[in-house]
């Protein structure tokens, strides 16, 4: 595997991975929108699916997928936080991970039965082109991918954000280009891609085979902690998400969109 040189937003989850999922993991809305993606991995992946994961972090979300008779090969572009996922992994010979950037992932040839990026990892890059590109080289022909990347339109952080007394984030999504975004003290940027662009990025080589919304009920991770002391409430914004996710898809924090392989391309 080709080093990778590491950009702020690498260097800023580098920074962070060792209190990572301490951080994350009591967060129940976080909890919450992960079961939502999680049952659409399971519908996407036959078991004993072969999987590339892009921007896996320190492989919650693999080690799950192991757990259900899933392969996966985690690649994510922080060194820090593959160490992290590769010390999960230990004595499962199902996983393995490696450090590789979405833009620029080179796995010698090797091809799988499907990919999947969760929480917004593909808003960190530039440009979603060579990413689209890369994944066509990845993945077998009938080969599903789900993206699960921010929404733009997402009435939920506008409640959360107004109560915060924070109008700028309120409309931060609606900005193109690069945005301003800070993590644990570090700086990087964001880009909030449109349903467009991402389909138009993929479409020469895969499908557009449907989205789902992701927290379109259940708030961001903004709303923490105070929402994760409302079990109550958040069970019944949970329910509410399971019923109306697909057709409300363009209100969620954010937006899982699923592609599949085209033989033809």
């Amino acid at each position: 595997m080709a080093s990778v040189e590491l950009t702020r937003a690498a260097l800023a989850f580098d920074r962070i991975a060792d209190a990572f999922d301490d951080r994350f993991r009591p967060w129940q809305s976080v909890a919450a929108q992960r079961r939502s993606v999680r049952s659409e991995l399971l519908d996407a992946f036959a078991p004993g699916a072969s999987i590339v994961e892009i921007g896996g972090g320190t492989g919650e979300d693999a080690l799950w997928l192991a757990d259900n008779g899933r392969r996966v090969l985690l690649t994510d572009v922080s060194p820090r936080m593959v160490q992290r996922a590769r010390a999960k992994f230990a004595g499962r010979p199902e996983l393995r991970a490696e450090v590789a950037a979405a833009e620029t992932i080179d796995l010698g040839g090797e091809r799988f039965d499907g990919a999947f990026s969760n929480f917004a990892a593909l808003n960190c890059v530039d440009d979603l082109a060579p990413v689209a590109r890369g994944l066509a080289k990845l993945v077998r022909p009938g080969g599903a991918v789900v993206l699960v990347v921010f929404g733009t339109f997402c009435p939920a952080e506008w409640i959360v954000e107004a109560v915060r007394h924070r109008p700028s984030a309120m409309v931060r999504r609606f900005r193109r280009g690069a945005v301003p975004a800070r993590l644990s003290g570090s700086n990087f940027c964001v880009r909030y891609f449109t349903a467009r662009e991402l389909t138009s990025a993929m479409a020469p080589w895969f499908d557009h085979a449907g989205q789902r919304g992701i927290g379109v009920f259940v708030p961001p991770s903004a709303a923490e902690p105070w929402i994760s002391g409302r079990p109550r409430l958040l069970s019944t914004l949970e329910a509410l998400d399971e019923r109306l996710s697909r057709p409300l898809a363009v209100l969620g924090d954010h937006v899982l969109h699923r592609f599949v392989r085209r033989s033809d391309a």
